[in-house]
């Protein structure tokens, strides 16, 4: 069963997809998501909603993934926000991406190019958006273009790692607008 759910949730955030003239969106909701949580508590896996006020999203964090303090640098290259466990075996990056005005469309139709596989328009809690995978940085992405012309990119990895299909799966069905 708990096999099913994942393959289940990973179909949900990273089924390929053609990126055709039509390419189907598919709908992910954190409401739906109860029995995956349900599935992680159960492997000692618990985590917690974290606000990023300056985006005004939302979403949940595994209980040890840490805020790391981001420099000037960190800013100037686009990161919002990173977290990492205190033993650096995971991370989550919250970047803003200039993607020259592109939407998110025609983002997801450019990111064959940057050798991201698995592509899949999504609507998120509402949000239109894509996901992808990115073997070379092991890596599960979601992302969606702003009103200003970027595209906000969260980067999960490693997708290896064991239940990183749990977890970053509900890392991405939980990215939604803050209250």
């Amino acid at each position: 069963m708990k096999k099913l759910l994942a393959i289940v949730l990973m179909l949900c955030l990273l089924v390929p997809a053609a990126l055709a003239e039509e390419a189907q969106v598919q709908e992910v909701n954190w409401e739906d998501m109860g029995q995956l949580l349900s599935e992680l508590d159960a492997k000692g896996i618990t985590g917690d909603f974290y606000v990023l006020e300056e985006i005004a999203v939302k979403f949940w964090l595994p209980t040890g993934m840490n805020a790391v303090e981001l420099t000037e640098e960190d800013r100037a290259a686009g990161y919002i926000a990173y977290f990492l466990p205190d033993d650096q075996s995971a991370q989550v990056a919250v970047v803003y991406v200039d993607a020259d005005g592109m939407d998110i469309e025609t983002y997801a139709q450019s990111l064959s190019e940057y050798g991201a596989t698995e592509i899949e328009m999504i609507q998120l809690n509402g949000l239109p958006g894509v996901s992808y995978k990115v073997e070379e940085n092991d890596s599960y992405n979601v992302a969606f273009a702003t009103q200003r012309g970027y595209i906000l990119e969260f980067v999960m990895s490693p997708a290896s790692a064991e239940n990183a299909e749990y977890v970053w799966g509900l890392v991405g069905a939980s990215i939604q607008a803050a209250e």
